[in-house]
């Protein structure tokens, strides 16, 4: 079960938190985040799961920036939320991806107990003209049922941008024997 805009408020302060606030960007099952001044592309033109990518950051002017096409975008929202006994998720609004944005690739599913700033993985169609601040993607909240233990991994409690950190949990897999496969074994 979804929660609507109402419940969402009522629930301010105890199992959600959504620092800062702005009561007009409540809808009626859903809230609208915003997005931050900052972008986060990798240097690397081959990506590896296993090791930590070279990042750049790349300010978002208050005039714009024109997002290019077959580029990853990581972004953050503005907002930082805090979750607690229900399920967070993110999708970016309709009116962005009218615009042939995608405000996240695959990881909009949060868990139960997050809480840090959701990072953005976009990437555009075409050719887009990005703004700060503007309300880019929306969280909404499930009900769970079952006993409940929080998230507590390597996102929680972010600050920043989160780049893949998938690294640590493969070199949490070898650290105990190195002639282990990466996965399996």
């Amino acid at each position: 079960m979804i929660l609507s805009g109402h419940a969402i408020r009522e629930r301010l302060g105890n199992d959600i938190v959504i620092d800062p606030f702005d009561e007009s960007q409540l809808n009626p099952n859903s809230y609208n985040l915003s997005l931050h001044n900052e972008l986060m592309v990798y240097e690397e033109l081959m990506l590896d799961m296993a090791k930590a990518n070279r990042v750049r950051r790349i300010e978002i002017p208050t005039e714009g920036l024109v997002l290019s096409p077959n580029q990853l975008y990581l972004a953050r929202t503005a907002e930082r939320t805090t979750t607690h006994n229900l399920v967070p998720q993110i999708e970016g609004r309709s009116s962005i991806g009218r615009l042939g944005l995608f405000v996240h690739v695959t990881a909009g599913f949060g868990d139960v107990g997050f809480s840090g700033y959701w990072t953005l993985e976009m990437f555009a169609v075409h050719p887009v003209r990005i703004y700060p601040g503007i309300p880019i993607c929306q969280i909404f909240y499930h009900e769970i049922c079952g006993p409940i233990e929080e998230y507590a991994s390597k996102y929680q409690h972010n600050r920043d941008i989160q780049p893949s950190l998938l690294f640590e949990e493969l070199g949490e897999h070898r650290k105990h024997d190195p002639q282990l496969p990466l996965f399996g074994g």
